[in-house]
């Protein structure tokens, strides 16, 4: 996987590049990250990569020059690819779209900055808008980083267990179960008994009602798009009823 990064700001992603589990992925080979800074693109004494928009209004739109420029530079890869935007009027992030994007062979992220990016490079060069939720920030940056956190940590190989990605929330839209760890009693709060049981069975369905009711409580929106068994479908209707 191979990600290629479009941003002004470049020294952003120094901590992304070289910590935790991104970090780790690219000293091993197995990820790469490639962060260019589209000023290295722009022409004129100051290397400007915005102007004012056509037809008047506050701020500054990002120019299609410098962004286009860029792009040409990034090297094709023979497998698949995508040219993502991260702007406000994208389609909401969420873990499928992470899923979606991590059977690709390239990715690559054009941070927008100030009011946008002129419309011609989204209607020319962009395969996918996204956006990381309904709310303003300065620019693409950050967005680009959550992306590259999410989809990077569903690679083969990237993670250290094999089920570290399946019973994580909402892998199948529903949140995760409790954890616990020691000490097995913390100011008076035990740890579950039938995690102490050595029961794998009865572990499996306390976990997978724990993930349910917690879903109920705090997230029943996700409950309309989880495949829930008959199993959980009964233990759903139980947690309804009390």
């Amino acid at each position: 996987m191979r990600f290629d990064i479009l941003s002004i700001f470049p020294e952003m992603f120094t901590f992304l590049i070289h910590y935790g589990i991104v970090g780790r992925a690219v000293e091993r080979g197995k990820l790469k990250i490639n962060v260019v800074n589209i000023r290295d693109f722009a022409e004129g004494p100051h290397l400007m990569t915005d102007d004012r928009p056509f037809g008047g209004g506050d701020g500054m739109v990002m120019k299609p020059e410098p962004i286009f420029r860029t792009l040409e530079s990034i090297p094709r890869l023979k497998g698949k690819r995508k040219v993502v935007l991260l702007t406000p009027q994208g389609q909401l992030f969420d873990q499928a779209i992470a899923l979606s994007l991590s059977k690709l062979q390239q990715i690559i992220l054009v941070c927008g900055r100030y009011e946008g990016v002129d419309e011609r490079v989204r209607s020319r060069y962009v395969d996918m808008e996204i956006s990381i939720g309904d709310y303003i920030l300065t620019g693409g940056e950050l967005p680009a980083m959550i992306i590259v956190e999410a989809v990077s940590r569903l690679i083969p190989g990237i993670l250290g267990g094999e089920r570290s990605n399946i019973e994580e929330s909402f892998e199948d839209c529903l949140l995760e179960y409790p954890q616990y760890t020691r000490p097995r009693v913390f100011k008076g709060d035990e740890v579950p008994p039938v995690l102490l049981s050595g029961d794998h069975k009865k572990i499996s369905l306390w976990r997978r009602a724990q993930s349910i009711k917690r879903t109920l409580e705090k997230r029943p929106d996700l409950l309309e798009k989880a495949n829930l068994s008959e199993i959980d479908k009964s233990i759903l209707e139980e947690l309804k009823q009390r």
